[in-house]
């Protein structure tokens, strides 16, 4: 069974499977959603979502961090920026050949490969392609480990390597990150083992690109974590349950679906048949999806289907009472580098009450003193018990502890997320003991099933972020009442989903 998808017919029809190139923003793209780039080049522009006030953020921040990081080249350079884009592949093409130096904002482009790299810089053995980006040159680390290439980078830089390769240009395999840090992270594609791979990862994207920019691929829309965000997301969403899609199955990402819709078409499908047939062993006939995930996914799909569906515990945990309850929650804004706002809404019996620790200037100085402020109070209440909703809090501890080394020690840091007096609910509770009637585990989406609703229209970590940009700007007292109010109520939502769980049977409805 195969669902159908009116997109196939426009794509077939489209003038531009002949005349379109596969760019180095499509390949970034492509990484984070191939439906996305599908709907960019054919879906109907009415259709759109309106960008989200976060999205327009990022992309004034990263123009405004590129601007700022030319400024500060110490060097001299070509600037093509504001050449007209029908002359900026020639003029670019005309500078590299007299050995400018350097070049910014120039386009480069060869066979079906367009590329607009914002430096380009004449290296022994011809040029090497840089990118200024506001966010880290790698993902992860947060806990001192080294950190890893972004693949979404990663792909784009790869794509002006194979253009200058083919242009004769290229310096070698390699190319660099500007990040928000100002550090110069380096891709290599030729050296390590892992730069080889993402080399390989690029050659499928941009195989992937092609046969989507040819009509011979049309990927189906996935939910995941990403969508929120993206300007297609009703257009998806609605696709998504009419065709009763398996990515709606909370942990079942697009691979697996694409792996199993030709003998498991729908959600409807999966809780109806026995997963036994496809279980050998611990394996599966479906290829990435191991025994015990596949029973688990089958769970979750029955679950969906039932007629009056409620989460139960999969196996029992120990929730105790504690006379003092915290339930901590932390805003942090990545492209300034600072933690903005430490929440806690603490329970003493049937009283409840807000406290907050605000950094009111995005300086090291106040966000320093924000962190200080926290652990004090968290230092005097030493008996309670405290509950947060995923480990970021804890990075986010151990990142502030190193970067304020004289505020506290790791030994104390440690301390204040010791499982016997710390909850991650999403890591240790949610994820490892109970199911839900749900498509994804987020507070927002656990805690509104439970009936909770938090007092902004449209709240998310993401529009915090934005409204805490205003604030750093305006200094209106609404918008700070805003993030406040805001991180509150994920506050509210953490106790809510754990006074919810206290009272979930294992293996029943609750």
């Amino acid at each position: 069974m195969r669902s159908f998808d009116p997109l196939r017919s426009e794509v077939r029809r489209s003038k531009l499977v002949r005349t379109m190139k596969v760019t180095a923003s499509m390949l970034y793209d492509l990484v984070e959603c191939p439906r996305r780039v599908l709907l960019d080049l054919f879906g109907d522009p009415s259709r759109r979502d309106e960008s989200a006030a976060f999205v327009r953020l990022m992309w004034e921040r990263g123009a405004r961090f590129e601007r700022e990081t030319i400024a500060k080249l110490r060097v001299p350079f070509l600037d093509l920026s504001n050449a007209a884009e029908a002359d900026k592949e020639g003029l670019t093409m005309q500078a590299m050949a007299e050995g400018a130096p350097l070049i910014y904002g120039g386009r480069i482009g060869a066979d079906d490969l367009v590329g607009m790299p914002d430096l380009l810089r004449r290296v022994p053995g011809g040029y090497m392609a840089s990118d200024v980006k506001s966010g880290r040159g790698k993902e992860g680390g947060d806990d001192g480990r080294e950190g890893r290439l972004k693949l979404s980078y990663a792909v784009q830089l790869a794509s002006y390597v194979d253009i200058l390769e083919r242009l004769g240009h290229s310096a070698g395999r390699r190319a660099l990150v500007l990040d928000v840090r100002g550090d110069e992270v380096e891709y290599d594609f030729a050296g390590s083992q892992s730069g080889r791979k993402l080399w390989g990862r690029y050659e499928e994207a941009l195989a992937d690109a092609r046969s989507i920019l040819a009509g011979r691929t049309v990927p189906l829309p996935a939910y995941c974590g990403a969508c929120k965000l993206c300007h297609w997301y009703t257009v998806c969403l609605g696709q998504l349950e009419s065709a009763d899609d398996l990515t709606l199955i909370a942990g079942l990402r697009r691979s697996d679906r694409d792996g199993m819709r030709e003998r498991i078409p729908s959600i409807a499908d999966f809780a109806a048949v026995d997963p036994g047939e496809f279980i050998s062993g611990k394996k599966t006939v479906f290829r990435g999806i191991g025994a015990d995930r596949l029973r688990a996914l089958h769970a979750r799909a029955a679950l969906l289907k039932r007629p009056d569906p409620k989460p139960y515990l999969r196996t029992p945990v120990s929730l105790p009472i504690c006379s003092v309850e915290l339930f901590f929650d932390v805003e942090v804004d990545p492209g300034r580098d600072v933690v903005y706002l430490h929440g806690v809404l603490e329970r003493q019996g049937s009283d409840e009450r807000y406290v907050s620790f605000f950094a009111d200037e995005p300086t090291p100085a106040a966000e320093r003193d924000a962190f200080a402020a926290a652990l004090a109070y968290f230092a005097d209440r030493r008996d309670a018990r405290t509950h947060y909703y995923s480990k970021y809090e804890r990075s986010t501890y151990r990142r502030l502890q190193r970067k304020y080394p004289q505020v506290c020690s790791p030994e104390e840091v440690e301390r204040l997320f010791d499982p016997a007096r710390a909850v991650d609910l999403y890591g240790d509770v949610v994820m490892k003991a109970t199911e839900w009637p749900t498509r994804d585990r987020s507070i927002k989406t656990l805690a509104r099933y439970l009936g909770f609703s938090w007092r902004d229209p449209n709240p998310s970590g993401a529009a915090s972020i934005e409204w805490y940009d205003r604030w750093c700007t305006h200094r209106t007292p609404e918008l700070k009442q805003r993030i406040l109010n805001y991180n509150q109520d994920d506050c509210c939502a953490t106790r809510v989903l754990l006074d919810a769980i206290r009272d979930l049977a294992v293996g029943q409805e609750m």
